[in-house]
This record gives C-alpha cells, structure tokens and sequence, in this order.
C-alpha cells in the first residue's frame, strides 16, 4: 500500500546555498513566462505548490472572458497591464481577485487595450519575477510591490506600498475570471481584519455537458494590518462604510494609511464547500506561518517534488525546458478537498472522504481536465514519479463515479467536464492498475472502466463516448454530419466517426487488459474484439485511415488533408498512425518500407512548418497539416519508427522536435501559441528528454517503454524510500548535442538485445546505460 508523502519543508531560503547542501536547487531552471502568450488559463500559475488547490496568478485579461470557455485568457506574456491577482486558476474554474491600489478607489478591473481604465496598473518586464512558488511584480502606477506564494490550500498575497493616506486593497469577488463564466451570485462580509465570501459562477463546458451544473468557490481571508475606513461596491457603484455585500458584480474595498515600504499581508483560506472549510483550510495550514516562510516552503516543496526526476549535463536551456514543462505537468491538475476530507460532490452536496486516525483525508479528490492525449505524457509520468498522485487521481474518477454513476473524461468541482466529447478516463485506470497503482476499489474500477466502454443505455452527456452503442454495435463510429450544432452529442455516429473509432478501438484494448487480469474471460473477448475496430476504416487502396457512412462505405471525395470531416482536430494523415494499441499491425498492413518513408517524408515537411502551425499564434493552428505536435492525437507518432524497424528516425525526430518546436521565451514556448493542456506538452517533453516513451501509454500487458537518446548526461528518479525502494539511473556516454543516435546499451550490465525498458524493470531500480554517436548504428 502507497503511503502519502507529505511535502513539508524545514529549510529557510536565507540563500540558494542551502539547495546546494541539501539537494540541487532546481527551481532555478523553472521559467514560468516561457510559452505564456496565448496560454491556457491555468498555465501561468507561479504562486503555487504541486497539485496544489491555491493558484495565485496576475491576471492581464482574465476579466474580459471566455467566450467558448476554452481559449486562452488569463495572462499573456505580450501584455504590460495587471488588473489584479487571481486566487483560483483551474479548468472550467476561476475568481477570487485582490487588486492593491494607491489614490483614487476604482472598483471595475478595466480593458487590456485601454490605457489607464479600471484598477488595473501598467508593469515592466524588468520589474517582473516569476519562478515555481513565488512570483514578484511592482505595478508602475501605483508605486507597489506585489508578491504571491501559496500552501496547498491558502494563497498568501504581500503588498508593499508608497507612503499614503490612500493605499487601498480592493477584492473583486463578483467578476467573471478566467474561464469561469458569468457570474451568477457573489457574496462577501468583512469584519476585524477578515474578509470572506463566494462567487457561484456558471463555466460554458461544464454547461455544455452538465446543464444547470455551476461551480463555487469560497474564501476566508485574514489582514494584518487593519484599515483606516472600507466599503462594499457592485461593479463601479461604490457604498463607503458598508461591510457586506451580495450579487453580481460584488466587492469591498479597504483602504490604509502605509509609511513608505510598509507591507500588507493577506492569507486567504480557500475551498469549494463552505466558507467554514476555508477557514479551517487557512488555520490548518497557515497559522503563524509568514509570507517569508510559506515562500521558502513552497520553493522547497518545488525542489522535492521536481527532483524526483534529477537530469545533470547537458544544455542549460535543455534543463530548463525540461524543469519548465515538468512545473507545468504538476501544475495542471489540482486539489478539490479541503483538509478535514470534505470535497464538492456533483450534485452540488457537500461529500466526505473518510479520514484517517490522524485526521488527514485517506486520499485527496481533484480537479481534471479531459484525459484526451494525456495518457501519452502524463499518467506516463506520473506512473514513473509520482505513483501516488496517480493513484489518488483514479480515487477521484471514482468518487465521481459512485455519485453520478459515469465515469466523467474530465470534472470541474466532480462537475461532467467532457471536453471533446469523448472518455479515456478508463484507459487511464486501466493503465494505472497494470502498472501496479492499486491502492483503491478495484472491482468499483473494473465496473466503472466497463460501463464507460461498453454500455450506451442511460448515458448522460458527461460521460463523453455518446456514441459508444454505435461502436459497439457495428465495430466502428459511422460518419453522422452534424445538424445540432453540438456534434458530441450524436448518438447514431459522429461527425468524427473516424477518429472516435481509432480512439474507441484503443481505450476497448485497454480495457480487454484489465478485463484479462480479472479473468473476465466473456468482456476480454468481447472488448478484444472491438480493440480491432480501426481495421474497418483501413483503405488499403489509398493506405489510409477513412471514414465510413452508416452503410459500411467509405466517404467519397477522400481528401486526406481534411480536418473535422470523419476527424477531431486533425485529418487522415494524421490519424492514419492512431493505431497506439496495435503498431506492429498497422506497419504490416502498409509495409515497413512504406511506413517509415511515408513518415519520414511527413518529418522533413513539417520541420518547415515547426513541427506543427509555424509560427502563428493560435491553438488549432496544424491541425490541417501533415504533422502537428501542437494537439494530442499526434503525440506518439515520431516513437512509431521503432515498430517499422528504424529506431533511428525516432531518435533523430524526437530530438528535432525537443530542440526546435520547443523554446525558452513568451512566444516561442510550446510551439508558437499552440495549446498546452494542462501540462501536455511539456510532460511529452520530459520523457522524451529522458529518453522514455511507451506508445502504447502502459496499457500492454507487459507495459514497457521505448528507449531514445536522453538530452542530459545522467536522469535519475528517485522517489521516497517508502513509495519505491531503489533509483532508477540512465547514464549517458558520449553525451552531445550532435549525437542524437543510439549506439548500443546496457541494463544492470547486460547488453540490451532491443531497445525497449520493462516498466517492472523501472520500478525496481537499476542502471540503463547508452552510448550516443553521430550517426545511426
């Protein structure tokens, strides 16, 4: 059984050479503003810890909306303008602002593009610091020093003022933020120092898939300083000596009389249940810890967490993309309970995880992106460094689960949060259990993972997959042109029938895995049966993957550059190669050679484009191309060379891709302004720096991964003693950026007859040793 592992650390950040002593300081290469132009809203989270719930954040123009409830918004590295700090950043969630100002009290945040407008203040770059745990920022027009770290579950805001009769500090808690959407009620009271409240907000995706469905969020903030006068507002109508106010548009504003450098601290409890949890959550947590201490605690919790996976040598900037894009993989899914085990349940109740005899919760629950793509970057990482949290991720899915009766792909507040209207969430558990990670319900799991891949009956819109029974029926997801406007809703197939059927076939081989460990013999055969369903839609005149009518033919006028006609975010090219669960077979049905020139061809042309949308900034730029490493379904397709018999063009693809579709700067991050969900891109990133990938996302029933040219001179994974017992190490001879080609290696010091690592073999420690070179082998 895993223990928990808490996170807690007794060093001062006095100075950097106390890391040195007790371990390598490794937020030093972690550079949050890398990428954060066009970026999701969760992505530019410095003021955070791992999985944390509390993620403090300026806003630039979260204020301004969502439209579709996924864009970018939030920060974006090309502004100069904050409006204020946001204490919530999640998907499908976000609110709770704190904007210090000095001189006359503005009470609306105002517009990005217009100058002076609102309370918001312009900003340098110079005078702007960012790092996992801790961000620093000085608002020009203002004259202050803005700081934020964070615990867990409070956030912690220090303001350092000019000397003034008017420095106020105003909390916007009735403004939509982020991608929370419109602001259906706020309340918030302040009394002695203490303000606390709750926005309810309606978030467009959790409408889309749960109608009705809304999230709140609560806080319970503590001053220590108190104000010379205060007052409520709604929107821009101001009410001077009021102490509490309710609906849309809701706030208070303090003001103070401050010498010159004088500080103002907040500590804000936050929750998702009650204002009572909040408080409880800030007490717990933060009593009598000081800005200075939660900043040296939260930095170190980064250290630990981020040094489970320690890479010396190579290029700085390759250690910092690396340490960049594994803050980014810890950061995008964060915790939904409060310290006594209270959590948000999907009827809007309030649950209870049972507690163990200390009192601590005896897992946490979690907020949750779609699984979409993610099982070829983050339940890979998380199963190699972070077991427990990967394991506490499936007791979420299954709190869901026995309170809602579906498996929901992703969940806002235990809220259905689909996504892209499919459900991978059972791949996901599966996988998790065939690694070992079994510390829950497993025949609660088995039937979860069951019902989401096979049963339609009573299928509600958030559990994604609505045109599962079709699938099941014929073997494959019919293309349905979509009439509705919602096409995820389609029951009879799919205006993505096509990629439905390669995805349905994949999470169905997953399953059929399970199935088989459980000795169901009867739902193994049957799900093995429908894991073979993309050979349906195979082509063998054009050699492609094709959608297919309701009559079983193939879609006339074929054009393997069309996106969105048989296929989500993407084409035929691309989703010719969505064959995870069975690569071997799809290089046989279209022949070694052919496969590796095809993809080969497809690398070279896509290199000019960046390996995916160029340099345009938008999120779906790519997705008509031939490759585009901007989206998940594409995401495995440089590691597929191995099966065709050329592990050689993966090591030189991954590496091209490593070195130029990622970069270091605002723009130039994750491709250009491509779409980095929830730590996606960057999770990709770490194991293909490591030199590890499994295609087939562990779900095999002898997981492995795939060996490639590791950027660094040695990678070690070293987690607590009491979750795995040994490190595993990779030593790298002849380590340099021109020598992308495996040469030969060695395991515990035995010559590797393949290039392939057993996940057994990783967990239980040992030394894999390669020898680089400039040429292939």
């Amino acid at each position: 059984m895993m223990k928990r592992i808490l996170l807690v650390s007794l060093i001062s950040i006095q100075a950097t050479l106390l890391y040195a002593q007790k371990g390598e300081d490794l937020v030093q290469y972690v550079k949050p503003n890398i990428g954060s132009a066009h970026s999701r809203y969760f992505f530019y989270t410095p003021a955070a810890v791992p999985f944390g719930m509390a993620k403090l954040a300026p806003s630039t123009n979260g204020s301004e909306g969502n439209a579709s409830g996924w864009e970018a918004v939030g920060y974006d590295d090309r502004h100069r303008s904050i409006e204020g700090f946001a204490n919530f950043h999640e998907f499908q969630i976000g609110g709770i602002v704190f904007a210090p100002t000095v001189g006359p009290l503005k009470t609306i945040p105002g517009k990005q593009k217009e100058k002076n407008s609102g309370y918001r203040s312009s900003f340098d770059k110079a005078d702007e610091f960012a790092t996992a745990g801790y961000y620093r920022v000085r608002l020009k027009d203002y004259n202050i020093k803005a700081e934020l770290t964070a615990t867990e579950r409070v956030g912690f805001h220090q303001y350092t003022f000019p000397e003034t009769d008017a420095a106020n500090v105003i909390f916007d808690i009735g403004h939509k933020m982020g991608e929370s959407g419109p602001v259906l009620d706020a309340k918030v009271t302040y009394d002695d120092r203490h303000i606390w409240g709750y926005v309810v907000t309606k978030p467009v995706y959790v409408q889309k898939y749960q109608q009705g469905a809304n999230v709140t969020m609560y806080f319970y903030a503590e001053l220590d300083k108190t104000p010379s006068s205060y007052g409520a507002f709604i929107d821009s109508t101001q009410f001077e000596g009021q102490k509490n106010i309710q609906g849309k548009g809701a706030g208070l504003y303090l003001r103070f009389k401050t010498k010159q450098g004088e500080k103002i601290g907040i500590k804000t409890g936050l929750s998702y249940t009650s204002v009572e949890n909040a408080k409880l959550n800030l007490m717990k947590e933060a009593r009598g810890l000081t800005f200075a201490k939660a900043k040296d605690k939260a930095i170190q919790t980064w250290n630990n967490s981020l040094g489970r996976i320690e890479v010396k040598g190579g290029l700085l900037q390759d250690r910092v993309k690396f340490y960049t894009g594994l803050f980014h993989a810890l950061l995008g899914r964060g915790l939904a309970d409060d310290v006594n085990g209270a959590y948000p349940k999907n009827d809007g109740s309030i649950g209870q995880i049972p507690l163990l005899k200390n009192g601590n919760p005896v897992h946490h629950h979690y907020n949750t992106d779609a699984i979409w793509g993610a099982f070829w970057n983050l339940t890979q990482l998380w199963a190699i460094a972070y077991p427990e949290y990967y394991n506490d991720w499936v007791q979420s899915q299954l709190l869901v689960y026995k309170d809602a009766g579906w498996l929901g792909d992703g969940i806002a507040n235990s809220k259905y949060v689909s996504g892209v209207g499919t459900n991978f969430t059972g791949l996901a558990i599966a996988a998790a259990y065939n690694v070992g990670i079994r510390n829950y319900d497993i025949p609660l799991a088995y039937e979860a993972v069951r019902k989401n891949e096979l049963e339609a009956k009573g299928r509600i819109p958030g559990a994604g997959k609505l045109d599962v029974g079709i699938f099941v029926e014929k073997g494959y997801s019919p293309y349905v042109k979509d009439v509705s406007g919602n096409p995820e809703l389609n029951t009879q197939g799919s205006p993505f029938g096509a990629s439905h059927t390669l995805e349905y076939s994949f999470s169905s081989f997953a399953a059929a895995q399970f199935a088989r460990s459980l000795d169901q013999s009867s739902d193994y055969k049957q799900l093995s049966k429908l894991s073979e369903g993309w050979k349906l839609l195979y082509d063998p005149a054009t050699k492609f993957i094709r959608p297919k009518d309701s009559a079983g033919r193939f879609l006339d006028k074929f054009n393997p550059f069309e996106s969105w006609r048989g296929f989500q975010e993407g084409n035929a090219w691309q989703y010719t190669f969505y064959v995870p669960h069975a690569p071997e077979e799809l290089v046989s049905l279209v022949g070694k050679e052919t496969f590796s020139n095809r993809l080969d061809s497809i690398f070279t042309i896509s290199q000019k484009n960046v390996f995916g949308g160029g340099t345009h900034i938008d999120a779906f730029a790519g997705i008509e191309g031939l490759y585009n490493h901007g989206n998940q379904p594409n995401l495995h397709i440089s590691w597929l060379f191995h099966y065709a018999g050329r592990p050689d063009l993966s090591q030189k693809w991954v590496r091209a891709i490593c070195n130029e579709f990622y970069g270091t700067d605002g723009i130039h991050g994750y491709g250009y302004g491509q779409d980095e969900d929830q730590g996606q891109l960057g999770a990709w990133y770490v194991l293909s720096a490591m030199g590890l990938f499994d295609v087939k996302a562990l779900t095999a029933a002898e997981p492995s991964f795939l060996i490639g040219a590791p950027l660094f001179e040695t990678v070690r994974i070293k987690l607590p003693k009491s979750i795995r017992k040994n490190d595993f190490l990779i030593k790298v001879h002849q380590q340099d950026p021109n020598h992308p080609y495996i040469q030969s290696g060695t395991l515990n010091g035995r010559s590797l007859t393949d290039l392939t690592l057993q996940f057994e073999e990783l967990n239980k420690g040992g030394v894999l040793e390669v020898l680089l070179g400039k040429l292939p082998k």
